[in-house]
């Protein structure tokens, strides 16, 4: 199992320069994959393309976890995705979901009904897009008729990204399943993983072996209660929210902070260990707490490689 580390809103806010600071030293401490949360800071994309021209070539997977789609037509997501692509070198992996949808209806004003059905329909005309062919396409939620103009002797590396899909429920995972490469969750715990994400993507990738990403906040601390309950207020507001709130029932408990991986070097190494026998193939691991506890669990994730 691959272990990633994730930077960002979902950390707290930061400048810009301190992202790329944080995701150069990942890499250089061979972290292998650095994903790049998009929420209300900055665009996870737009960073993306910043860093990736200052890191050596090869090296760390960069992803975005992840990508809301609601408000991004096919065509222009594909365009910025391959944008990116080309400004890392190749190493993109595309997360996108359906984004919380309090905050699409609430922000943006746009309808959050049958996230299933808008989802296949978004992943009918952006993979093709995303291999540079053209589509004509009329459904019921999306219209899109073109092609990208890209080069091809630009210089640049410009193939297909991976595609992940932020994917909780059954319907949402059927449809990562047959038409995308994989899930990316978050505060979804060992119980649901095993018993739940992995078997039903699986069941519904055609024989094919889905990338299961697993997201997690971690804190490196010999304060685990203080650490959990500080967690459990900074985090109230994720434990109401129906699509979390529904993976938290299924794990049988209370909130988020039940969840956190927490604690000494010991009891995190047996956390860790205990979501490798999951079935997920990779873990997003974002630290948090204070500076210097996110320091701290930094160095420590760098220990244990991927």
């Amino acid at each position: 199992m691959r272990i990633g580390m994730a930077f960002g809103d979902v950390r707290g806010p930061s400048p810009l320069p301190g992202i790329a600071q944080q995701i150069q030293e990942a890499a250089a401490a061979g972290v292998p994959a650095a994903w790049l949360s998009d929420g209300v800071g900055w665009d996870a994309l737009t960073a993306l393309a910043a860093v990736g021209p200052r890191l050596a070539a090869g090296g760390i997977e960069l992803g975005t976890g992840v990508v809301p789609f609601a408000q991004r037509h096919p065509l222009i997501l594909a365009r910025q995705a391959l944008t990116t692509q080309a400004a890392v070198g190749g190493r993109l992996t595309l997360g996108i979901g359906a984004g919380i949808s309090r905050m699409v209806g609430s922000m943006y004003g746009l309808p959050t009904d049958r996230p299933a059905r808008r989802l296949r329909e978004y992943l009918e005309v952006l993979r093709p897009l995303l291999r540079g062919e053209p589509v004509d396409h009329r459904g019921e939620y999306y219209t899109a008729s073109s092609a990208l103009a890209l080069p091809a002797d630009s210089g640049s590396t410009v193939a297909a990204p991976s595609v992940l899909v932020a994917a909780l429920g059954p319907a949402m995972l059927a449809v990562a399943g047959e038409l995308a490469d994989g899930t990316i969750t978050w505060m979804t715990g060992p119980r649901t993983l095993t018993n739940h994400v992995v078997p039903s993507i699986t069941r519904a990738s055609g024989g094919r072996a889905p990338r299961v990403v697993a997201g997690f906040a971690v804190c490196l601390t010999s304060a685990e209660d203080a650490v959990r309950e500080r967690f459990a207020e900074q985090f109230a507001l994720a434990g109401q929210v129906p699509e979390y709130r529904a993976m938290l029932d299924r794990e049988g408990v209370a909130g988020p902070a039940d969840v956190l991986l927490a604690g000494d070097e010991r009891s995190l190494t047996n956390q860790l260990a205990r979501l490798a026998g999951t079935g997920a193939t990779d873990l997003m691991l974002a630290p948090v707490g204070t500076a210097a506890e996110q320091d701290l669990t930094t160095a420590f994730l760098a220990t244990i490689g991927g």
